[in-house]
């Protein structure tokens, strides 16, 4: 495993040079649901500290039994049912797929800080994907300042599965502009600063499409994962 950190993070550092980019500009986050405990365990003890899981009941136990010498950031990406908001808002420092004022609302009520937010955009229009439309993005943003907890730190995509890199490129591009965009509004319960794009698949292509977080599992693991494994 060792050897694939070392590999990922030499793919990272790559891609922000061709990208001219700072070498700290990324943030790698291990999408460890797909493993159980002991995994997760080795992964933290190798100095990965960001992880991500997209079920409640499995983040809270490795929450509780994972052992670390710094402090674990805990991100939850995928679907968020309202009805567990108030089981997980509170244990974690990232939520990477907000996409209904409903949600954010839930949200609001259950949190006892702000919680950083990404929004999901769905840029490729595929009806699989979760997500609000470009064109929504706007007056989402604007309706999220009634929720004085949720703090949107930034922009969230997944591009199709079968993407050339031509598409991938064209959709990741076309997220960094809508961030940009909500960026120069400058709202306080809004900057916009990041953007959470890449998993193990087309993360490279992605940081040099200015992602600012990269989410990736199968890579860390030795296996062989569909892209739906790492939402």
């Amino acid at each position: 495993m060792n050897r694939n950190i070392q590999q990922i993070e030499k793919t990272i550092q790559a891609a922000l040079k061709i990208s001219h980019r700072d070498k700290n500009s990324v943030t790698l986050v291990c999408v460890s649901k797909s493993v159980d405990l002991e995994t997760t365990q080795q992964v933290v003890d190798l100095g990965i500290h960001q992880l991500a899981e997209n079920r409640v009941e499995k983040l809270l136990h490795k929450k509780s039994e994972l052992v670390s010498n710094e402090p674990l950031v805990w991100h939850f990406i995928g679907n968020l049912q309202r009805r567990k908001v108030k089981e997980i808002i509170n244990e974690i420092d990232y939520f990477h797929a907000l996409d209904t004022l409903k949600l954010a609302g839930e949200i609001n009520k259950r949190a006892e800080k702000d919680i950083s937010c990404f929004i999901q955009v769905n840029v490729s229009g595929e009806s699989s994907k979760q997500g609000i439309r470009p064109e929504e993005l706007d007056g989402f943003i604007e309706a999220l300042q009634e929720f004085s907890k949720v703090k949107v730190v930034g922009l969230m995509t997944m591009a199709p599965f079968d993407s050339s890199n031509e598409e991938l490129r064209n959709i990741f591009r076309t997220l960094n502009q809508l961030k940009q965009s909500i960026e120069m509004k400058q709202l306080s319960y809004a900057p916009c600063h990041e953007l959470s794009m890449g998993m193990s698949g087309d993360f490279e292509i992605a940081i040099e499409e200015g992602s600012t977080f990269v989410r990736v599992g199968s890579s860390f693991f030795d296996k062989e994962e569909k892209e739906v494994e790492e939402r």
